[in-house]
């Protein structure tokens, strides 16, 4: 078997909920029961099902057949009539058919950011005015330069090369969940087998400042 890491989109990885656990609050998949709180249950329940997403063919590996098999799926459903090769017309069903799927993305990352902007301006508009005053919206782009100077490079190669413990290039099960297991417990840091809302902002500055430090190291500072 040709062992390679897989090349995976992020939408597909983010290694299951691990990144999203001190990255931004988009982890509401990992929070099944939205109570705001991540336990470690949670955590390996969403890693199990991206990994079975992933692992096309089911052998219990991310490997190279896996992309093959995915590619091979993609194909198959672009060749309409099962002749074994892509008509013009089958060509052109595929680009509609993803620029419409494309569209639905754009318009539910609409429909969510419409609602966070509410929920911000809510929460700035301390005295529940129904405008921000001058202080009230300093205070907003300090928040917003805080969540900028947080994001970072946890990319899913990354993860996916922090989960291939042995380095062979493969990622299997056992390395994924330990993954899991791994980033959940260096977030929470009281140990109590549940990530809070200050566990993660915690986590998220620890990240900042690790990634201020490689930086700073790149630049010669």
């Amino acid at each position: 078997m040709t062992k390679t890491i897989l090349t995976l989109s992020a939408a597909t990885l983010a290694l299951t909920g691990t990144a999203a656990l001190a990255n931004q609050d988009r982890w509401t998949k990992p929070d099944a029961n939205g109570d705001g709180v991540v336990t470690l249950s949670e955590a390996r329940a969403h890693g199990a099902q991206a990994f079975e997403r992933m692992d096309a063919n089911g052998d219990g590996v991310l490997d190279a057949e896996d992309r093959a098999a995915m590619q091979q799926e993609m194909f198959a459903r672009a060749d309409s009539n099962g002749d074994g090769e892509l008509s013009q017309d089958e060509m052109r069903a595929m680009r509609e058919a993803r620029m419409e799927r494309r569209e639905q993305r754009r318009a539910q990352r609409a429909e969510r950011r419409a609602a966070r902007m509410d929920e911000r301006f809510a929460r700035f508009d301390t005295d529940n005015s129904g405008g921000l005053s001058q202080d009230e919206l300093a205070a907003m782009r300090e928040a917003r330069g805080q969540r900028r100077g947080m994001r970072g490079g946890q990319g899913p190669r990354r993860m996916l090369r922090m989960a291939d413990s042995d380095g062979d290039r493969t990622v299997t099960r056992s390395e994924f969940d330990a993954a899991v297991e791994a980033r959940f417990t260096r977030v929470d840091a009281d140990g109590d087998g549940a990530i809070t809302r200050a566990e993660r902002t915690a986590a998220r500055q620890a990240m900042r400042a690790e990634w201020r430090a490689k930086r700073n190291e790149r630049r010669g500072q």
